[in-house]
């Protein structure tokens, strides 16, 4: 329970990675805010205690200052934002006006910046920190997720930038995901068999669960990561095996 006291906003905590990281803030012993657009279908919960839901549209900018003040007035203070919320159809360049791709760049870049400035006084009297959810994405191509890949590129670079600006007093990092199963995985690698054929090219054998992102994220916000700050935690299953291994006559493994 080492963040026993500690107060914890994530962001698109209601399902998917964001519960999973909500969940290892409660089993750690934080109080824990989640904030999404729709309630969760049932509480979000871990360690017999639950996480306190509170309705937002996280691109309404005057709704996360007031959600922000109202968080500090209600528990006395904030020691982490984790800015989750984010994600994107499958959708290429060309079969969406810039409009329709700008959408995709305010909800996973812009409305995280709104987010951490609306929570920094809050932030910074606690000597806290934020944890950036970042994307592999955001370090290579992403054919059909361009506007998400090029968001996410920004937000580890805007993390970087905030980690300098802010210190000493608000740590900020991120994490890199790779792919991670989800309720929704289906939408992107298909049926079973298509999770697992996926998951067999990671290195590590599997696709990450919620819970070793929650795990990572915790880290990042205890303690044990006091001068940890302006960093970017790859959290993949050590990436993908290069194609060019697979494809080349020579060199291979008997």
């Amino acid at each position: 329970m080492e963040l026993k006291g500690r107060v914890v906003v994530v962001t698109g905590g209601t399902r998917g990675v964001g519960a999973g990281i909500a969940r290892s803030f409660l089993a750690a012993g934080a109080r824990v805010v989640v904030c999404a657009r729709r309630p969760p279908a049932e509480p979000v919960g871990a360690a017999g205690r639950q996480a306190d839901f509170t309705a937002l549209d996280l691109r309404d900018p005057d709704a996360v200052r007031k959600f922000f003040a109202e968080v500090a007035e209600r528990y006395g203070r904030l020691d982490c934002l984790v800015n989750n919320a984010g994600g994107t159809p499958y959708r290429l360049l060309d079969e969406g006006e810039a409009e329709r791709h700008a959408r995709v760049v305010d909800l996973n870049l812009v409305a995280p910046l709104t987010a951490s400035l609306a929570a920094h006084p809050w932030l910074r009297a606690a000597r806290g920190s934020v944890v950036m959810i970042g994307s592999v994405s955001g370090t290579r191509p992403s054919p059909g997720t361009a506007a998400y890949g090029a968001a996410k590129a920004g937000l580890e670079n805007l993390a970087r930038s905030m980690a300098v600006e802010w210190a000493p007093d608000v740590r900020v990092n991120s994490l890199v995901l790779g792919m991670v199963r989800t309720e929704l995985s289906h939408l992107h690698y298909g049926d079973e068999a298509g999770v697992a054929a996926v998951g067999a090219t990671v290195p590590l054998g599997r696709l990450a669960e919620p819970s070793d992102v929650g795990e990572a994220a915790v880290f990042l916000a205890s303690d044990r990561a006091a001068y940890v700050s302006g960093a970017s935690l790859l959290v993949h299953g050590g990436g993908e095996r290069p194609a060019f291994l697979d494809a080349a006559t020579v060199n291979k493994e008997s």
